[in-house]
């Protein structure tokens, strides 16, 4: 029982919040539109420092904070789609993965009297705090400021998930898809194409960047480690794992995702303490490694027998590459 509660934990902690938006954001680029972005980690990363950095610097309220990390997103997805968008996907792909690590490498070696640097940004949370109503204490293992980041953060999981079913229900979301399929076409009924990926490249870069928020508010600092390619390449793999172009398959793929994590460490963890597990096979210190190993073979494996995820469908992940 211990370990299914501890299963839920994760599955709803600030931590996984802060992915389950940003696959969400990885969703409207690659499930809809067909856009290979590896860069999510870079939109993340604006939004998170565009709030922290700001607050922290010069005590702007909280609002103006948010409100200047989604204008960051909003610029770097300008900045980043109009020479990228009109390369092939796999070309797309490495200029978004230099992108990110570009932007990571800004800020761990810039301007370090606002960014700290490798230490990072904290002391921004009063704001967003002073507002929290639940009382102090511990509620489900859960402190009252991480509760209050995780009731702000599923109720705009609930909210953007809503809006995006909409959008995808209407004319501007067929269109998406339609690209995604066979771009060439679309062009040829006089469609914008690139205007619609642009569009489209903005909106999942501003989920992205109320990733990084959610995830530096449940941190309660901003570090540029945090927004390595690692960071991305889990996103994909809990929209994967949840589904591609499914409205709920980035909230389902993470939630599974760091929910296994939790039993699998849970399960190593009971049998290397009964002994059950030899200390030249694993250690301690180790299971944390081994567990992504062993979670990771089971995704291969998911890969294999059905690369459409529990969600999803095959036809959805059949890109137009041209």
């Amino acid at each position: 029982m211990d370990i299914l509660l501890n299963a839920l934990h994760d599955a709803v902690s600030p931590l996984a919040l802060s992915f389950v938006l940003a696959a969400i954001g990885i969703n409207v680029h690659y499930g809809y539109t067909g856009l290979l972005n590896f860069g999510q980690a870079a939109f993340c990363a604006v939004g998170a420092y565009g709030m922290g950095a700001l607050i922290a610097s010069s005590g702007v309220p909280f609002i103006v904070g948010v409100l200047v990390g989604l204008l960051a997103a909003v610029l770097l997805a300008l900045i980043l789609g109009v020479p990228t968008l009109r390369l092939r996907a796999d070309y797309l792909a490495i200029a978004t993965i230099a992108a990110a690590e570009a932007i990571r490498l800004f800020f761990s070696t810039s301007f370090k009297s606002v960014f700290h640097a490798r230490d990072g940004v904290s002391g921004f949370t009063d704001g967003f705090r002073s507002v929290n109503p639940i009382s102090e204490g511990r509620y489900f293992s859960f402190g009252h400021n991480d509760l209050w980041v995780m009731i702000v953060g599923w109720s705009l999981v609930a909210l953007i998930c809503g809006y995006l079913w909409l959008l995808m229900k209407s004319p501007w979301g067929r269109v998406l898809k339609s690209i995604r399929e066979d771009e060439e076409a679309v062009r040829s009924l006089g469609k914008n194409v690139y205007g619609y990926k642009m569009q489209a490249l903005v909106l999942g870069g501003v989920i992205g960047a109320v990733a990084g928020m959610i995830g530096a508010l449940g941190d309660a600092s901003v570090v540029p480690d945090t927004f390595n390619t690692d960071f991305t390449f889990i996103a994909f793999t809990m929209l994967i794992l949840g589904g591609a172009a499914r409205i709920l398959g980035p909230v389902v793929g993470a939630m599974l995702f760091w929910g296994l994590l939790a039993i699998v460490e849970d399960l190593l963890g009971l049998l290397v303490q009964n002994g059950l597990v030899s200390a030249n096979w694993m250690s301690a210190d180790q299971i944390s490694n081994v567990r992504f190993m062993l979670v990771g073979l089971a995704l291969m494996l998911l890969m294999i027998f059905r690369p459409q995820g529990i969600f999803g469908d095959r036809k959805e992940i059949a890109l137009d590459a041209r």
